[in-house]
């Protein structure tokens, strides 16, 4: 198992452009770290940079206690499946599988028998003369996932790699993945869009924005510590609303208030970030609670229920209601909001 480790890891584009800033991370032997962030955050440069494909303006990376900062990526050792399918198509499976170990002069019978195993391992036993134009989309990603561990890569980078497919198809190849590479474990890094892809999969993630990690962590420890209200929005949906601290509690005006036991100065601006797990819609109302107006409501298959945005005052913030019915739109409801998240203004 290979570890990854960043030290003051930066790159600066010829424009001037700060793709990462001085990024210091350790991704350990065998661990499936995503990457997340907004577009522009610094994820793809921060795979491209661990491939070779960019190379760092300043700070060190090693993988297995090698300094491969200098290094071409054909000599990194690493396996690399992007979001489009790349399989050649003038090539059969067997042949698209096998040109890493070609290239890397593999005896013919050697490069055969690892092919058909690796084949095997990804479910595409028989498939090797087939032409990839003969295949479905997740079975031609199937042959660029064969292709990028065939080499038996020390790590594994995954750019995007299952966005193009559609679901039911995506959730199944993404388990077989995360169990591929568990069984044989590949560190890995993956790239991804789909926050809720990265919440299920991944050992850890690391949250990017402008170039800089705002936060890595487990999935649990995310969503239930964020470092920051930004965080906290980005990655579970919540309402960011401003706040101050009043006699020992954090009020949000025309909103509520709530106990507040940490360390911010009485008066003090901060920003209160309100999950959408945190908002309960009563039937009547009570201590705490406050009348809001519904006006969206989208199913939300998964969860038996639907988002629904709520308007309170100058407010507007997300909430999940349970049950197959549709709430009514235009209607008010009764609110309460559990005790939010509260950070340092970032104003």
């Amino acid at each position: 198992m290979s570890e990854i480790q960043l030290s003051e890891l930066s790159v600066v584009f010829p424009d001037g452009t700060v793709g990462l800033d001085s990024l210091s991370v350790t991704v350990r032997g065998g661990e499936f770290l995503a990457l997340v962030g907004p577009s522009g955050s610094g994820k793809t440069t921060l795979l491209r940079t661990l491939a070779g494909f960019i190379q760092p303006t300043s700070g060190s990376l090693t993988i297995a206690g090698r300094d491969v900062s200098a290094v071409p990526p054909e000599h990194r050792h690493m396996g690399m499946v992007f979001q489009q399918h790349a399989v050649w198509p003038h090539m059969s499976v067997a042949a698209n599988v096998a040109y890493p170990l070609k290239q890397a002069k593999v005896p013919s019978a050697e490069r055969k028998a690892r092919v058909e195993e690796v084949l095997e391992l990804v479910g595409l036993a028989g498939y090797g003369p087939r032409k990839p134009a003969s295949l479905s989309g997740g079975q031609r990603q199937r042959v660029a996932l064969a292709r990028a561990i065939v080499a038996r890569p020390s790590v594994l980078l995954l750019d995007e790699a299952l966005s193009a497919l559609d679901e039911p198809l995506r959730d199944g190849l993404r388990r077989e993945l995360v169990a591929l590479t568990r069984t044989h474990h590949l560190t890995t890094v993956h790239v991804t869009h789909d926050r809720k892809e990265a919440l299920a999969i991944a050992d850890r993630i690391a949250v990017l924005r402008n170039g800089v990690i705002e936060q890595i962590a487990t999935p649990p420890e995310l969503l239930a510590r964020p470092a920051s209200a930004w965080v906290a929005s980005f990655l579970s949906d919540a309402t960011v609303l401003p706040g101050r601290i009043r006699a020992g509690k954090v009020v949000v005006e025309k909103l509520g208030s709530w106990a507040y036991e940490g360390d911010a100065q009485d008066g003090a601006s901060v920003d209160v970030a309100v999950q959408p797990s945190m908002v309960h819609l009563d039937e009547a109302p009570g201590s705490g609670s406050t009348t809001a107006t519904m006006s969206v409501a989208s199913a939300l298959f998964e969860h038996n229920g639907y988002s629904v945005s709520l308007r309170a005052g100058e407010h507007t913030f997300r909430a999940f209601v349970a049950g197959n019915a549709r709430p009514d739109i235009d209607t008010e409801v009764t609110v309460r909001i559990d005790t939010p998240l509260v950070f340092a203004s970032e104003q």
